[in-house]
């Protein structure tokens, strides 16, 4: 189920428009709208998951293949080298509350990331 006011259900569903650069049954990357870096790609499970912690079993396959398809875009896209962000919950600084993976390269990144 896919909540109505979701804003990455609502990219999944075409209302709201964005630079896509992958999709399959499962996941779709787009850039990140306010990007941190030269390269800032999101991907994101069609599935509603909520974040990280509300990954069960079955969903696995599905964050393995989101890892898979960031790497191939950054690689693509002139980046071997990058960071993988997943935040979980608000604290952690999710804003959206729909799982999803930043892929953010292109620049030096410092640690803590803050």
């Amino acid at each position: 189920m896919m909540p109505e006011n979701c804003l990455f259900c609502k990219i999944v569903r075409g209302e709201i428009p964005a630079v896509k650069l992958y999709e399959d049954d499962e996941v779709v990357a787009f850039r990140d709208i306010a990007p941190q870096a030269p390269l800032h790609v999101l991907v994101i499970p069609k599935k509603h998951l909520e974040g990280p912690a509300a990954v069960a079993v079955e969903d696995e396959q599905v964050v393995g293949r989101m890892m898979r398809v960031g790497n191939e875009i950054a690689v693509r896209e002139g980046f071997p080298q990058y960071r993988t962000v997943c935040n979980n919950g608000a604290q952690a600084g999710q804003t959206v509350f729909h799982l999803h993976m930043h892929i953010i390269g292109g620049r030096s990144m410092n640690w803590p990331p803050g």
